[in-house]
């Protein structure tokens, strides 16, 4: 087994129950969570989970996309057979063709919405979440293969039912991250 490093050191609640908001594949109404949010105060440092190479680094959202937005960015890591996406970060210091090892330093957490400009048109569970304090987050969502881009993906969520193929519940690979002594200081 490859020791994985926990991502988020300064966060806090873990991963979310399935089902809680930020769990994989939560049902948000209109779309499905394609992660696992990982809460931790703004600007904190995300690491690497293991080794692998950067295949892509990104815009994830913006308020250019979605008025109730920030900029976030994400990094695409291919770690073995599967391939990670970093999401919701501030900025991002590595870039395509990086070699990382787990606990490399990727970027840091970002602040996805802005709770000033949401609005009553924004759907039910933006409403929800921009009125909590606690908007800062890692959006971690694990694939099979680089995932391609799709009319029905969109800020980490898809708009359907059907999961894809490709899509990987990571909540199993993020336990094993938990659960190793090079994360237990910093779970």
């Amino acid at each position: 087994m490859t020791m994985k490093y926990w991502p988020v050191p300064d966060g806090h609640g873990g991963i979310p129950l399935r089902g809680s908001p930020g769990s994989f594949w939560e049902d948000r109404g209109d779309r499905r969570h394609c992660g696992v949010d990982l809460y931790a105060p703004a600007g904190s440092p995300v690491y690497a989970v293991e080794h692998g190479t950067v295949i892509e680094t990104d815009v994830m959202t913006s308020p250019d996309i979605l008025s109730y937005w920030n900029t976030t960015h994400s990094v695409l890591i291919r770690h073995g057979a599967l391939v990670a996406k970093y999401g919701e970060l501030h900025d991002v210091t590595v870039a395509p063709g990086d070699i990382v090892r787990g606990g490399d330093l990727v970027g840091h957490v970002g602040t996805v919405l802005n709770p000033d400009a949401i609005t009553a048109g924004a759907p039910q569970y933006i409403r929800r979440l921009g009125s909590h304090d606690d908007l800062s987050m890692l959006h971690f969502e694990l694939y099979r293969a680089k995932p391609p881009k799709h009319e029905a993906y969109l800020g980490g969520n898809w708009f359907g039912d059907s999961r894809p193929g490709i899509l990987v519940d990571p909540t199993g690979y993020l336990m094993e991250a938990a659960d190793t002594p090079s994360s237990a200081q910093r779970f």
